[in-house]
Order: C-alpha cells, then structure tokens, then sequence
C-alpha cells in the first residue's frame, strides 16, 4: 500500500494533553502555558483534545465535564472559557507551524442526535482541512463511526484509530485495517498480559508492529512508561504519546555530541 508517512523517517515524541496528563512543571494539562512548554521542551508533535460547546465551537478539554460536574456541551465557548477551557482557534495561532498537532476528538453523546456535519468531528473535520495547509496533522479518535466522518470531510488529513487502555492489540491492529485508517493508536497497556489479554494468547512486541506496518499503517502508542518507550523504540514504533515531556525529551532524545 503506497502511503505518505503520517510521522516522517524517524519515531516522533507527541506531549500528551501538551506537557503531559495532570499537572507538569507547573503547567496544568491543555493549558495554552502546557502546549507551549512542550514546544520549549524539544517536542515534535502535540495532543489535543477537542470537546464542542453548546453554541457549535470547540475548546480544548480531556474531560466532558468541569471538576464540578458541569458538562462543556451545555456551556457556551465563552462560559468554557471562563472556567479555564482553551478554545482551540487560539491555541492553534499560538502553535508554531513546524509543530504537529494530533486531534484527538471527543464524541459527545449528544452528537447521535445531529447530522454528520454538524458533530463534534464534522466541526473539527472543518477546522483541520484548513489548518492542514500550514502544518502536520493527525484525527484520532476511539469512535470508530466519527473516524468515518473525517473521512468524508477532511479526507486529505490522516486519521488514527485510538484503543483504549487494554483493548485487546489483535482487535486493535486488525481494525485500523478494516476502517482503513492511516495510524494505530493503542494504548501501552494492551502490548502486555493483562485481565483482558493474559500473556498465553499474545503475539510478541516486535510481530505487532512489523504486522501494522505490513499493513501499510504507522504505529502510535500512548502514555508508556519510560523503560518500555525505550522497548517500543527499539521494536521500530513511529511515534509516542508521552506524559512528563521535559523528562521523556531528556531520557529519549539523543544529545548533540
């Protein structure tokens, strides 16, 4: 299968939520002041997650809920915002352009009710066919059918299949296979024995990700420890969603001789 890599010729680090889940060096997760750390920090790639507000723009928020159980789809943008969101058309002026931007967008329940256009992907479909002219971009997602929405209309932007934590890696691998996405994105925790997966029925690290790449995707894996980031390097993954960012940078990138 003849495609354009999604990552480049080498593995790439992407900060997870910027800088890393929670709270890093002082920097509170999809933050502006965390992605732009991040991006102090050496990093090649960010990850973004994107939530719709009532009113149809997109902030930046892991959670469909605030700490006090308010949820971002029935709050204006503006309402979002004031209680700490990140609307995303500024933290995309902010980023420079030689930064990478994973997507990962959040479905909301509500969007069963809406047409494809107007869901949480289709809005954010429309936001990364433009960004897609002045720098790299990746749609991830674990919904599978608003994968299919980016498709239709973004068609030119990779997607990605995300998996969650445990999801067994065979299903994982053969479905981005079928839906036909660019990259796989499981988490680290299903590449081990698990309650889901035990070790008996594993394949080894190595024949995972030579089988992704047979099939013509690219492998993400997301939020690994530092030792097995080191394993997943070494078995030939293209790129890493990582927590702690400076640390990961420090750990994992090579320094000038």
């Amino acid at each position: 299968m003849d495609r354009n890599r999604v990552f480049g010729p080498g593995p790439v680090l992407v900060g997870h939520r910027g800088c890393g889940g929670g709270t890093v060096n002082g920097h509170q997760e999809n933050t502006l002041g965390s992605f732009l750390a991040a991006v102090g920090a050496g990093i090649d790639w960010v990850e973004v997650d994107v939530r719709r507000t009532s009113d149809d723009r997109l902030v930046v928020a892991h959670n469909p809920a605030d700490s006090g159980g308010v949820f971002y789809a029935d709050l204006t943008s503006q309402e979002a915002v004031e209680k700490g969101a990140l609307r995303l058309e500024e933290l995309l002026e902010a980023l420079p352009p030689t930064v990478g931007v994973d997507f990962d967008v959040k479905t909301a329940m509500e969007d069963a009710t809406r047409a494809r256009d107007e869901t949480t992907m289709g809005r954010l479909a429309a936001v990364a066919a433009r960004e897609a002219s002045r720098r790299e971009l990746l749609i991830t997602s674990f919904d599978a059918g608003a994968l299919d929405i980016a498709r239709q209309l973004a068609p030119a932007v990779p997607r990605g299949l995300l998996t969650w934590v445990y999801f067994p890696i065979d299903h994982a691998v053969a479905a981005a296979a079928h839906l036909d996405v660019q990259v796989l994105a499981p988490h680290w925790g299903s590449l081990l024995p698990n309650g889901v997966e035990p070790e008996e029925p594993q394949r080894p690290l190595d024949y995972v990700i030579d089988l992704v790449h047979s099939s013509g995707r690219e492998f993400l894996a997301w939020c690994p420890t530092v030792e097995y980031a080191r394993r997943l390097l070494d078995a030939g993954v293209d790129a890493l969603c990582v927590d702690d960012v400076p640390d990961v940078v420090d750990a994992l990138v090579p320094r000038p001789s």
